[in-house]
């Protein structure tokens, strides 16, 4: 499923920006894009994660940046300024060609503007609390988009039922009829033949096509995946495996067709199952 959550917060005297962007994907694809202050909590932002979400090719991003109204200091580090003065008259000795430092090196030097090193405990506390707050935002947009696939998924269950319950009462005359022209097919291309032989044989091969079983196990299958979308949570992979079973039942109707209209159904039953699946492979 497709999904989308975002989150800003000030964090460690740092702005931390979080996104989570999910497409489509039968199982769980997860990445990261982040910078490398927050590469040591990434096996517990995974965890958090694979927690809340089963499915989809999700990208976690991640952004750090100062304060945009954080006040800078009023002087240098004196005593980096001159250490680094040091070092670059040394270089420019060995190096006489070699550039100087620019102002925009030396303010960018680590520590020059006084200690900015980041509270890493904290950063990660409230990069995981903000995590959380972006899982409820993105799992909420998921459930929105899962009731408007649940709505077309009953439409088509709802499809299915009406075309078996066109087809049902009308399966033992499509059966008695192939069994009536089959019977005298075979007495005007048998010379000799054992009638009660002759009859054994049809109803037997009467009784192989005989469709109630296969349109009984339909509507159970149709039944077990009306409950499992009314039961909520993770049912993606369960409806998948109902959807293969519901083909295999709509298959062997097709196989057994002795009709041209037992065969249509078979083929409209298939369009709807196929409509279901390409729905579910979306559903978490």
């Amino acid at each position: 499923m497709t999904g989308y959550a975002a989150e800003s917060a000030e964090i460690a005297g740092a702005q931390v920006t979080l996104e989570l962007r999910a497409v489509n994907s039968r199982f769980l694809d997860l990445s990261f894009r982040m910078g490398e202050d927050f590469r040591a909590m990434e096996p517990a932002l995974r965890e958090r994660i694979t927690d809340k979400v089963k499915r989809g090719k999700l990208e976690c991003r991640l952004n750090l940046a100062p304060r945009v109204d954080a006040a800078l200091p009023t002087e240098l580090n004196p005593a980096l300024l001159d250490q680094l003065a040091a070092l670059s008259a040394s270089a420019r000795r060995a190096f006489p060609e070699a550039d100087g430092l620019s102002v925009a090196e030396i303010l960018r030097w680590p520590g020059m503007l006084g200690d900015n090193t980041l509270d890493l405990d904290v950063l990660q506390a409230g990069t995981l609390a903000m995590l959380e707050r972006a899982l409820g935002q993105f799992n909420a947009s998921r459930a929105r988009e899962g009731d408007k696939l649940k709505a077309i998924i009953q439409e088509r269950l709802q499809g299915m039922r009406e075309h078996v319950a066109r087809i049902r009462p009308r399966t033992p005359e499509i059966v008695a009829a192939f069994r009536e022209k089959l019977g005298r097919r075979l007495e005007e291309l048998l010379t000799t033949l054992d009638h009660d032989r002759l009859h054994q044989e049809v109803a037997l091969f009467a009784q192989k096509i005989d469709v109630d079983e296969e349109l009984d196990r339909l509507l159970t299958h149709l039944s077990e995946v009306e409950r499992v979308l009314a039961s909520g949570g993770a049912a993606g992979k369960r409806l998948d495996f109902l959807m293969q079973e519901l083909n295999r039942e709509a298959n062997t109707l097709g196989s057994k067709s002795v009709s041209l209209e037992l065969t249509q159904t078979a083929v409209e039953l298939k369009v709807l199952i196929e409509q279901m699946r390409e729905q579910i492979q979306n559903i978490e």
